[in-house]
């Protein structure tokens, strides 16, 4: 018996899309989008390699951070007069990071709706934190296409309301942890900064030490008079290390600060 010949091109994007009832999704965005431009805002660049070069849903992402961004800006800059730029920048950046996107993503459910090739699908691509982010922002820019500039970001205000609200005690406490997650999310980099501490000292001034690590290959470390001290130590250093780092085509050494995981 001859072996099911595997569909291709748009026979096997329908096929995939079809696959799933997208109500839910929908619902769970309180939107309504056309199969269309909702098919082309969940095709991930893996899915359209293995099957003819497709259009993927990586255009739609540019327009949609930039829907993102002005529209959380903009509510950041009239909920809290009183913030500087510095200030509203940072709680921004605690808003929409990437981290802070994939929450989003699955909060609503998103993840098995995303098409994906063969190899991320192995490799639990429907969970890593960038093609999550970067689904949430297609479908944020199929929204402003079929629905216009007020609707996406009325879409952004709904979503993202308890983060806007609390992006005072995320961005700015956060400090340089956020600003690593920017850089992070900068440099495409998905694995999620993993911080340990212990004190040492005596009790009466103990000093705390902080060990920074991002997935398997980065490290830094910082030292501080409590644990939050210690933490925002060893993300500067780690961002420093990237800043000096991102310049090479590739990640080899992190640089001062930072080293090799073992």
């Amino acid at each position: 018996m001859a072996r099911k010949r595997r569909l291709t091109g748009e026979a096997a994007l329908n096929a995939a899309y079809g696959r799933s009832d997208h109500a839910p999704l929908l619902e769970a965005w309180g939107v309504e989008l056309s199969d269309d431009i909702l098919r082309l805002a969940l095709t991930h660049r893996s899915f359209s390699n293995e099957n003819g070069n497709l259009p993927n849903n990586e255009r739609l992402e540019f327009l949609g951070d930039a829907v993102l961004g002005l529209s959380v800006a903009e509510q950041l800059y009239r909920e809290f007069p009183e913030r500087s730029e510095s200030d509203i920048s940072k709680m921004r950046a605690g808003v929409v990071n990437m981290y802070a996107l994939a929450e989003v993503a699955r909060e609503l459910g998103m993840g098995p709706y995303i098409l994906l090739g063969r190899g991320e699908m192995r490799t639990g691509g429907d969970d890593k934190h960038s093609i999550l982010a970067d689904t949430v922002e297609a479908i944020l820019g199929a929204i402003y296409l079929e629905h216009g500039f007020a609707s996406a970001r009325e879409t952004v205000l709904r979503i993202f309301a308890t983060r806007i609200t609390n992006a005072p005690s995320v961005g700015l406490t956060m400090d340089w942890k956020t600003v690593l997650l920017q850089k992070l999310s900068e440099l495409k980099i998905a694995e999620q900064p993993a911080y340990t501490s212990e004190e040492t000292g005596p009790a009466h001034a103990p000093t705390f030490e902080a060990v920074l690590r991002v997935g398997e290959r980065y490290r830094a470390m910082g030292t501080g008079k409590n644990k939050k001290e210690a933490e925002h130590a060893a993300a500067k250093a780690m961002v420093n290390a990237l800043n000096a780092d991102s310049s090479s085509a590739s990640h080899r050494e992190p640089g001062a600060g930072a080293s090799q995981g073992s």
